[in-house]
């Protein structure tokens, strides 16, 4: 199978004005654009080629392909605590400063697998699977927003647990730190959502999905938020979207401060993690926030995770969540 990848990367008012145009000819298409929404990928239906991309979003009827399983191979070698420590530290004292609420931090860990990326895409079970040739690979369990007959909504997560835990729904619907993060996020959400649409109100309020894992299974909370977009929605879509970007589960509130305080204190690219990729079928739109991102580097491969910091957190307990979130979802 060929390294090369020939789809072309574009600028972001390129994307912005192609989506606009493809939409509102009903011509059906895929975009995958980076964390700062500054560049991205956007390819017709009729231009996809599964030798170098493909994709299976909850949505849409793709062809389901599973490889035969093997046993996974799996050992992850996480920055080490010295190393986070401090850019906990710096995030703690911005909060205390007043000059954010919520930081969502992540790390990249460096991969030891048997699996190549299309093996993660190939045996991964998410909600919107995507596979890059040479480039990465995202299982993400999260919707950014799904629009349907004129009706947008988003879904932020935001709390996970180990489902081993005693009673471990009520301890993570119970704990402060959780509530104080997950109604931030709703909070932000909402309040973008305003920005392009009518009638916002969260529809459902922190409730839980479980997720099996190669390692264990999961808790994560999530809320649905919906609103109302103009009949006319279409020709404007590419505007619509990038006023909602940076997507506000993956970094914080308030959103411009609180990119600047992740910017600073990470001191690595996310790239396309944290980015968005969707898939407008002719009529609606199903899209998803890329976390659960395998990169390839070279001959290595990098997962990148983390987790929302608040003035509650426990360093050691939000070093642990960025190790507990390097896995592979599996049926």
């Amino acid at each position: 199978m060929t390294k090369h990848f020939p789809y072309i990367l574009l600028r972001k008012q390129q994307i912005k004005e192609q989506i606009n145009q493809l939409a509102g000819s009903r011509i059906p298409f895929l975009f995958i654009l980076d964390y700062k929404a500054g560049q991205g990928y956007l390819i017709r239906r009729d231009e996809l080629d599964e030798r170098f991309i493909r994709f299976q979003f909850q949505s849409t009827n793709q062809r389901i392909t599973h490889s035969n399983t093997q046993p996974i191979l799996w050992q992850v070698n996480p920055p080490g605590f010295a190393a986070y420590q401090p850019k906990f530290d710096y995030v703690q004292a911005q909060i205390r400063l007043g000059n954010s609420f919520l930081v969502n931090l992540t790390q990249p860990s460096e991969l030891t697998t048997n699996l190549s990326l299309l093996d993660l895409y190939q045996q991964g079970s998410a909600k919107y699977k995507l596979w890059l040739n040479g480039l990465f690979t995202v299982l993400s369990p999260e919707t950014f927003v799904r629009i349907q007959d004129n009706v947008i909504s988003s879904y932020p997560m935001k709390g996970t647990i180990d489902a081993a835990v005693p009673d471990a729904e009520a301890v993570i619907l119970a704990d402060p730190k959780e509530c104080a993060e997950h109604a931030t996020i709703v909070d932000l959400i909402r309040n973008d959502l305003s920005l392009v649409a009518t009638d916002v109100e969260v529809k459902r309020y922190r409730y839980i999905d479980k997720l099996s894992t190669n390692k264990q299974d999961l808790l994560q909370v999530s809320s649905e938020i919906t609103g109302r977009l103009p009949v006319d929605y279409h020709e404007q879509l590419g505007d619509i979207l990038f006023r909602l970007l940076p997507a506000g589960s993956i970094c914080g509130a308030p959103k411009q401060k609180t990119l600047e305080i992740i910017e600073q204190a990470e001191g690595y690219k996310r790239g396309f993690y944290a980015g968005i990729c969707g898939y407008f079928d002719g009529s609606n739109l199903d899209s998803a926030v890329m976390i659960r991102f395998t990169e390839q580097n070279g001959d290595k491969l990098i997962f990148k995770s983390g987790g929302g910091i608040t003035s509650q957190s426990d360093c050691e307990k939000e070093y642990e969540e960025l190790i507990q979130k390097v896995y592979v979802p599996v049926c």
